[in-house]
């Protein structure tokens, strides 16, 4: 008899609950479970099929999608045990939000014939029928972005940001204001109302969720127009929780000393710490704009020869003014002499052999040597979450199979080849570091870097034997420009060319439009600086224009 009164009850109680394996019930938690994932689809599925003919899929979507925005919403989880009958469930949710705290309110679910019947009030737990879900946000501090030393390159409040080290800083830190509608769109989640100042380049934009902070404020429930009258009910409250600063790797002399040697051309240059990779500065498009690296892609090519041993320090080549590769003749810059020893040939940055010695190296070895070096992947400055919010482009070289003979293009920098002054700088770290490669963060935080390990690309006995041949340019070669008295520079010098200019010269010739790159690293003996240059329609080549300005900054980071 107490066992037969003990089950009657739990049957009792069962009924009252909604027993287990009810499909009422069973259709509620399904449908939580598929929005925890923001599987929208699986959640539109569920509902009955007059549900799903009132309202399709995409504006299903954009009605969850806005909710959520304004909700700034996290995440959502069962929160207890669901309570119905056949008509109608209650399912307790969690709801976690990034500015008003973890709602825990119930999700009522009624139902149709053959499904779960579309409510407003399924937007949101908490929410009723003849209600909507509305906010007020309070906005935070925001946080100062530092130098390495840790003085202050960026400060005060999102609207009136200042800069006490100079406004050279603003090259790196980027600046703050009203983001374009879709960025504005996509910062709704995060508390932000459409024309709240945010970050929108640089470091202010890449790092603006630790910058900006969390707002706060108040989530509310309310009446629709036409609906109940009253004021809305508060759901959730937060408060606004302020920025972190930012302290960054940046050098303020070496950054003024970078923009000020720029001078407002179009172009960019990149500063790296030559053994530990990190970022000193960025001025311009340093690590925005792609273009064909001309020669300074000799260190890729360079090294992939030695290493694969179709090229040595002692060999030499013939004096000529072009070389077959490709299928065509591939020509000298302005047509010049250009042969000897190896060395000889990549101080006189000689196509008529590093074209031919892309052809011999392959465009397997090519393009792997290339991606040791950074090509074929995002730039290692940002971590994954920054990288896909400020898109930084892609470097690239072809893949094997994609050249469309254009192998010994390549080698010298054309073609397809597209890079970037960070990249380029990263190269010529590498070869500073013994032939491994350094990721190339721009913070000091760990949880703010890419999650990228060191790269062996060449053995130590290469990367000395490409660091020669990059002194001889610089002693002997197109790079003497970029010397300077505090060391010896190691460099390469780059020329791309980018086509006709439509205008022509004294003697009748079409006048190309070039860029003027210039890669290398100081002192040579104990690498501490690293350098890319790139003048973007430069009006001379990159022995004349870029390498000065490489010698400058190397000369003031030093």
């Amino acid at each position: 008899m107490p066992l037969v009164g003990i089950a009657l009850i739990a049957f009792v109680a069962g009924m009252v609950k909604g027993c287990p394996g009810h499909p009422n019930r069973d259709a509620a938690e399904s449908y939580l479970q598929a929005w925890s994932e923001r599987d929208y689809p699986k959640m539109h599925a569920a509902l009955s099929s007059k549900s799903r003919e009132a309202i399709p899929l995409d504006r299903f979507t954009a009605r969850y999608e806005e909710a959520e925005g304004i909700a700034t919403l996290k995440s959502v989880s069962q929160d207890g045990d669901a309570d119905g009958d056949e008509t109608e469930v209650r399912l307790p949710v969690a709801a976690s939000t990034r500015a008003f705290g973890t709602v825990s309110q119930p999700l009522r679910f009624t139902f149709g014939a053959d499904g779960i019947a579309w409510e407003n009030s399924l937007l949101f737990p908490g929410l009723k029928l003849d209600e909507e879900l509305t906010r007020n946000t309070t906005m935070p501090q925001r946080a100062p972005i530092l130098a390495d030393n840790r003085q202050p390159m960026a400060k005060g409040p999102a609207e009136a940001r200042e800069h006490p080290l100079g406004d050279a800083m603003i090259d790196v830190t980027g600046v703050t204001g009203q983001a374009d509608p879709e960025v504005a769109k996509a910062l709704v989640k995060y508390g932000y109302d459409p024309g709240d100042p945010v970050g929108t380049s640089g470091l202010e934009l890449a790092f603006n969720g630790r910058l900006g902070g969390t707002p706060g404020g108040t989530l509310m429930a309310k009446p629709f127009k036409g609906g109940t009258e009253g004021k809305g009910r508060t759901l959730g409250q937060g408060k606004p929780q302020h920025g972190k600063p930012l302290r960054t790797t940046i050098d303020p002399e070496i950054q003024s000393a970078a923009v000020a040697n720029l001078a407002g051309h179009l172009g960019g240059v990149a500063v790296l710490d030559a053994r530990k990779g990190f970022v000193k500065a960025l001025a311009g498009q340093a690590y925005s704009v792609l273009q064909p690296p001309g020669s300074t892609m000799k260190i890729v090519t360079a090294t992939a020869g030695l290493e694969s041993g179709k090229v040595k320090m002692d060999d030499s080549f013939e004096y000529v003014t072009e070389a077959a590769a490709d299928g065509r003749m591939i020509k000298n810059s302005h047509d010049q002499v250009c042969g000897g020893t190896f060395v000889e040939s990549f101080a006189k940055s000689c196509n008529s052999v590093f074209a031919p010695l892309g052809m011999e190296v392959g465009e397997e070895k090519l393009t792997a040597t290339a991606e040791k070096f950074g090509f074929n992947r995002p730039p290692a400055i940002f971590n994954q979450e920054t990288t896909d919010l400020i898109g930084p482009p892609v470097p690239t070289i072809p893949q094997p199979g994609e050249y469309n003979n254009e192998v010994g293009v390549s080698a010298i920098g054309q073609g397809k080849v597209q890079a970037t002054p960070l990249l380029m700088a990263s190269v010529a770290q590498t070869i500073a570091n013994g032939g491994t490669s350094m990721p190339t963060p721009i913070t000091h935080e760990p949880e703010l870097q890419p999650e990228l390990k060191p790269v062996r690309v060449a053995s130590q006995k290469v990367a000395q034997q490409v660091a020669d041949l990059m002194v001889a340019v610089v002693t002997s070669g197109t790079g003497n420009a970029a010397a300077i008295a505090e060391g010896q520079v190691a460099g390469k010098t780059g020329t791309a060319e980018l086509g006709p200019s439509g205008e022509t010269d004294d003697e009748g010739e079409a006048i190309l439009n070039e860029d003027a790159w210039f890669a290398g690293f100081a002192p040579a003996n104990k690498p501490r600086l690293a350098v890319g240059v790139m003048i973007i329609n430069a009006t001379g080549d990159g022995g004349t224009v870029a390498a000065p300005i490489a010698g400058a900054v190397l000369s003031a980071g030093l």
